[in-house]
Order: structure tokens, then sequence, then C-alpha cells
């Protein structure tokens, strides 16, 4: 006779650490996002970060109880430091992805699945210190397939060379 000892309280801890996820988008991808976090399990936690040009442009985004949404308008942001230009589509967006992976994606134990909306600037920015900082596979980046900044999805067919 075997007992299941694994409480509900465990295996919804367990179910959530499955679902952790870092999505970004622009003003250009909110249709995007908001479609994608609708599919997302309640029990889904994680970040997502959306830059728009203006305050102005701040809306009300679903998510999952368990996910944080962080606007960040371009308007109120700088360029790059000491040039005295304002922020560019895609700066604000990866510089503020780039830290929080930094602090956060340190511990392997929580994978993280993350999806990136958006323009190319910021999702370049963002997949390269992902894959080339942090390590991060590449299998776990979601970016828009006509960017060609991931590799293509193997079909299973065919042979290595």
């Amino acid at each position: 006779m075997s007992i299941d000892v694994r409480s509900g309280r465990a295996q919804r801890r367990a179910a959530r650490l499955r679902s952790h996820h870092l999505v970004t988008a622009d003003e250009n991808s909110l249709l995007e996002l908001e479609t994608f976090l609708a599919t997302l399990p309640l029990c889904a936690s994680g970040r997502v970060f959306i830059e728009v040009p203006d305050a102005s442009d701040i809306g009300v985004i679903d998510a999952p109880a368990r996910m944080t949404v962080t606007w960040l308008a371009r308007s109120s942001r700088s360029g790059a430091p000491g040039t005295g230009r304002s922020c560019a589509p895609g700066a604000a967006l990866a510089r503020a992805t780039c830290a929080w992976a930094d602090e956060m994606l340190c511990d392997s134990e929580l994978p993280t699945h993350v999806t990136l909306f958006g323009g190319y600037l910021g999702t370049a920015d963002i997949v390269e210190h992902l894959t080339g900082t942090l390590d991060v596979p590449a299998s776990t980046i979601s970016a828009p397939e006509r960017f060609g900044l991931l590799p293509a999805p193997s079909t299973g067919s065919g042979t290595a060379i």
C-alpha cells in the first residue's frame, strides 16, 4: 500500500514552478500580449514588462494574479547614459528586462519561460543578453520568428551533420 504524502499545497507550488514566465511587449504588440496572457494558467507567476511611448499610453492588462506587470514610459526615461538623448524604442524594455534577468534568473531550480513580443531592437538586445551573458537556453525563449534571433525549432526529421 502506497500513501501519497504530497499535500494539495505542495502540488500547487509544483504547478507554479512549471509556469514561471518573463514576458515583454511594446505598444505595437499589446494584442499579442493580451492573447498570450489569457492562455496562461491562473497559477502562472513571473514578470511582464511593457514599453509605451508615454505615461498616457499606460492601460490595464489582465494577467494572472501572481504576475507583476511593469509599464515603462519612454518619454520619462533617458537614452544611453551620458548621451543626453531621449529613450529610443526598445531601450527601456531591454534595460529593465536585462536588469531583472540578471537578478532573478540565477536559480536554475525555477525554470523560466521567456516570451518576447515587441520591436526588433529591444528583443534582439534581450535575446543576446539572455543567451550570451546568462546562458539561458534558446529553447526556453520565444520571439517573433521573422526576427531570426533564435535557431529554428528542430522538426526531428533529417540527419544532423
